[in-house]
């Protein structure tokens, strides 16, 4: 196991030690679960009293001029930048990088492959595939016929391609990723459901990550198209015709429907549902399960179901934890009216008019 002493860590990161610098550092972790022989990290000055309450670590890095009473600390322009160095001597990543063309590996004599293509075993590629320079295709890929890969993009295991799709260079596709399956789209006119037609494709641009097992349904016709810099998270579905603009967020869970079309800059935070055929404007915000049932305008920040503005939407929030009071109210309304009519029917009460 490796160790270090605080003093030592202190100096790797370029901080200023506060305290005892002879502190032996064993690990690292977040506040809430670190032990006294590990180190923690505070982002936010704002957020010193979590120290008070829930942390047993040995020291804590925290931001240039923060200083907590009780602890030994080191401080930091970046706090999370020099996190990150200090994980990483404690917890080496480990090279995922493959090399060469695994001699298992299924390859249609056809593909073309670019220098320093690397492919792993029990991949296939099929035929008029065309792979950039230094590409890598993880064990158990499956690249269907006519597809492009642009150069540097990574793809892990167990990823399928189908046919034609188009991905851009240093793109990287996580394992189960799916992308070009045919589109949900039927004829029903003669009492059954008929497949449309399948005709179109997946283009990805340049500097895209697709994570695991999401899925982005081909066109019917033409393409589906992923924006420059778009990064979309884990099990999120994309609909077929789908035009989703350049450096786009797409949380998990989210649901787009097809056709639908999104500017430059849009966040969609968790389990967003979006229509067919709608149309989400530049910088829009889409709030954790919004459901959006038409266009969006540009900067907008919408929440709730049906979506509404966000200050709207507090306002509905405000007036529904207020409903079982109001209830309350309205019923003993409702009993006054009917003594007052009782009265007013009985002659116990005169109106003067």
């Amino acid at each position: 196991m490796q160790s270090r002493k605080l003093s030592e860590l202190a100096a790797m990161v370029n901080g200023v030690l506060v305290g005892n610098g002879n502190i032996i550092i064993e690990g690292v972790a977040p506040i809430q679960n670190a032990t006294p022989l590990e180190l923690t990290f505070l982002e936010r000055a704002d957020r010193i009293s979590l120290l008070y309450r829930k942390c047993k670590a040995a020291a804590v890095l925290v931001p240039t001029g923060v200083a907590p009473d009780g602890f030994s600390l080191i401080q930091v322009p970046d706090v999370l930048k020099a996190f990150e160095q200090i994980v990483s001597y404690f917890s080496p990543p480990r090279d995922e990088s493959i090399r060469g063309i695994n001699d298992r590996a299924c390859i249609h004599p056809s593909v073309r492959c670019g220098d320093d293509v690397a492919i792993g075993p029990f991949a296939v590629i099929e035929e008029d595939v065309e792979l950039g320079n230094n590409v890598m295709i993880h064990a158990g890929v499956q690249i269907r016929a006519g597809s492009k890969i642009g150069e540097k993009t990574t793809i892990f295991p167990n990823a399928v391609l189908y046919r034609n799709t188009v991905v851009g260079c240093r793109c990287i596709i996580h394992s189960g990723a799916v992308i070009g399956a045919f589109g949900f789209g039927y004829d029903s006119s003669q009492g059954f459901h008929k497949l449309s037609p399948q005709f179109g494709n997946v283009v990805i641009g340049n500097d895209v990550e697709i994570g695991s097992c999401s899925t982005i349904d081909r066109a019917t016709y033409g393409s589906t198209i992923i924006g420059d810099g778009t990064k979309i998270d884990n099990l999120v579905m994309i609909g077929h015709n789908c035009k989703l603009g350049k450096y786009n967020l797409i949380c998990a869970h989210t649901g787009i429907a097809g056709s639908t079309t999104t500017g430059d800059y849009v966040v969609m935070a968790g389990r967003v549902g979006v229509k067919d055929h709608v149309h989400i404007g530049d910088r829009a915000v889409l709030g954790a399960m919004a459901g959006i049932l038409g266009d969006v305008e540009p900067d907008a920040r919408l929440v709730g179901i049906p979506a509404t503005p966000e200050k709207e939407q507090m306002k509905i929030q405000i007036a529904l934890q207020r409903l079982p009071e109001l209830r309350k109210e309205f019923k003993n309304l409702v009993k006054e009216v009917e003594k007052l009519k009782t009265k007013l029917y009985s002659g116990e009460l005169i109106v003067e008019s």
